[in-house]
């Protein structure tokens, strides 16, 4: 006996008619028939009899619909009643991101999420990524936010956005007013950087190792905004993804057009790991505002 054959035999019989009852099911009469064909063969007796075009219900017929539309009933209310569970968005979740995304993605984030599930509990915990995966692995966070390349085949990634990635240069530097360079261009010069710990220092470097190039490496820090204070004051060149352009910074960017300059953002989880309403409605959130960001479009602060 399937849900599917219950419906048939209750629109049969408010219709009175295997026609109108296909209709009303939205599928083609023949298998209509035949899967009432198939109940009454599993139950030993027959529901309707076709008297030419009428149908009538038999007496076996009669004592079973009340069952049927029981059934239907109780099938209808259970799927309310997740969907209404669904709704309802309560419970907490823990969400770790790095700090080179961090101060630029999160606040929106954490609003939009607040906002649309004020009973759902956010905790937000920055730092680097080495520290974020074993977090994961651990389940003392449930979802991390974490940038490309990730080689962890425990891990279950969910792409965000792909930024691309622009040098950092003083305003009074030769290439300050190109609309784009190569980072061959800048061999030879002085660079600021993010200290060990941090991927996007990896990213830099690998960059400038594939363009062939060895950064000579002026000053260390764990944020961007240090970075960008050093190069405004004339201490070297930096690196940056497009989220950390400041327009107020004293600096000049400049977009890189080296293949694969750039940096992808995802959300990652613990591969297996079941996804309460929480983590879903999170995940969901920070996807779609990632489809629909609310950010001035352009290079701001860009010649």
């Amino acid at each position: 006996m399937e849900i599917h054959q219950l419906r048939y035999v209750c629109a049969i019989a408010e219709t009175g008619s295997f026609s109108r009852a296909a209709e009303r099911c939205k599928v083609a009469q023949p298998s209509l028939s035949q899967q009432v064909l198939k109940l009454e063969k599993d139950l030993g007796e027959k529901l309707f009899d076709r008297l030419g075009r009428s149908v009538r219900l038999t007496e076996p017929g009669r004592a079973f619909l009340p069952h049927a539309r029981s059934i239907l009933k109780q099938m209808d209310a259970a799927r309310t009643s997740v969907a209404d569970k669904n709704s309802d968005v309560r419970g907490s979740i823990a969400v770790g991101v790095i700090p080179t995304v961090a101060p630029y993605m999160m606040p929106r984030y954490t609003t939009a999420f607040t906002k649309r599930y004020p009973d759902a509990k956010l905790r937000i915990v920055e730092d680097t990524t080495p520290v974020l995966i074993e977090s994961l692995r651990e389940l003392s966070i449930d979802l991390a936010i974490l940038a490309l390349p990730l080689r962890h085949k425990d891990l279950e990634i969910f792409p965000l956005r792909t930024e691309p990635l622009f040098a950092v240069l003083p305003k009074d530097h030769p290439r300050s007013s190109a609309s784009s360079l190569a980072l061959k261009e800048l061999r030879g010069e002085s660079f600021v950087v993010l200290r060990d710990g941090h991927c996007f220092r990896d990213l830099s470097i690998a960059a400038c190792t594939h363009a062939r190039i060895t950064p000579n490496i002026a000053f260390e820090s764990g944020q961007f905004s240090s970075l960008l204070g050093m190069v405004a004051a004339g201490v070297g060149i930096s690196l940056v993804p497009e989220m950390a352009v400041d327009r107020n910074s004293g600096c000049r960017y400049v977009r890189l057009t080296d293949p694969g300059a750039n940096r992808t953002i995802v959300a990652a989880v613990l591969r297996g790991r079941s996804f309460n309403r929480v983590q879903r409605a999170f995940l969901s959130v920070i996807q779609a505002r990632t489809r629909n960001p609310t950010r001035q479009t352009g290079c701001p602060g860009c010649p």
